[in-house]
């Protein structure tokens, strides 16, 4: 079939590679998001799905606004079969909905109706999901409303963080596409309408989502650390003695049978930070103060006096 490609995220890269690699598939084109500034230097940089293509001629296009008329009028001149998205950005108009001969379909990651929305990854594992996976479903207005193709599914490991979840459903993505893409050309593709009153919805994230609430649970603290590593990190304000409070980065807790005040910092033999919640405490090895480099948190407290972690 002949398919256009819209997408954005590292997640969609080993998808659009399964497509170029496809003999049963034409790629007609890739759409993608605009060059942007990235970092501190603020450097020009492709989005992940462009520099994939980095060794091929593939036709790519760059909208600021998909919503344009241009923009609508380029990939309706495509004549694509399927259109396929995966972690683009931008909402598509109906216009393009309705392009493709066959279906629009969008890959998203997660078992939906659980999860639908901008931060489904993080979601599955700070929820204390047991399983997450992909959905292949036919694309409507909504936000991730649409019946469901199909779903492939994996367990998430106790050890999952959010970049390592995004790793693995990354490469389950392709099977999950290509299989959807051979029920189409059979015309034996379900049509699955999504229980809307099991759905739940994960909204995109910002650097404040990731600061620590000490009066939760341990276990709901540990699983937010690992859903925000690497984005949007999780964190905590501790208050020194000897100067003002510090954004005190973490990346990666465990949970210990201490207890105290919640954001108590709790003496231990090894000098390790551990730091009480409403039940139980977390001991951390690795931290990274605001403005310093990343080190064990007992180097950090032979640095700093550090006498309480701050609760929302």
């Amino acid at each position: 079939m002949r398919v256009v490609f819209i997408g954005t995220g590292e997640i969609g890269v080993p998808t659009l590679q399964a497509l170029l690699r496809s003999d049963e598939h034409q790629l007609a084109a890739i759409v993608t998001q605009p060059d942007k500034p990235v970092g501190r230097d603020q450097r020009i940089e492709p989005p992940p799905i462009k520099k994939a293509l980095a060794e091929t001629k593939m036709p790519i296009l760059q909208p600021a606004r998909i919503k344009d008329r241009q923009s609508i009028e380029e990939i309706s001149a495509l004549s694509p079969d399927v259109i396929v998205v995966i972690a683009y950005g931008q909402i598509l108009p109906r216009g393009i909905l309705e392009t493709p001969r066959v279906a629009c379909l969008n890959l998203h990651a997660s078992l939906l109706p659980r999860h639908r929305g901008a931060a489904p990854i993080q979601a599955a594992i700070a929820s204390g999901d047991i399983e997450t996976g992909i959905t292949v479903m036919y694309m409507d207005e909504g936000l991730d409303t649409g019946d469901i193709l199909l779903q492939h599914k994996i367990d998430i490991l106790p050890t999952d963080t959010g970049g390592s979840l995004h790793d693995r459903l990354a490469q389950i993505a392709p099977d999950a596409l290509l299989e959807s893409l051979q029920r189409l050309a059979k015309a034996i593709a379900p049509r699955v309408p999504q229980n809307n009153a099991l759905a739940t919805y994960a909204p995109k994230l910002n650097r404040n989502d990731g600061k620590i609430d000490w009066a939760e649970r341990a276990e709901v603290i540990e699983r937010k650390v690992r859903a925000f590593n690497p984005w949007p990190g999780a964190f905590t304000t501790v208050a020194v003695k000897s100067g003002k409070p510090r954004n005190l980065k973490i990346f990666s807790a465990s949970i210990v049978d201490h207890t105290g005040e919640p954001g108590e910092i709790l003496p231990t033999e090894d000098r390790t930070l551990v730091i009480a919640a409403s039940d139980r405490a977390l001991s951390f090895e690795e931290v990274q103060p605001e403005g310093r480099r990343r080190m064990t948190s007992a180097e950090f407290l032979r640095g700093f006096d550090v006498t309480s972690a701050s609760c929302r």
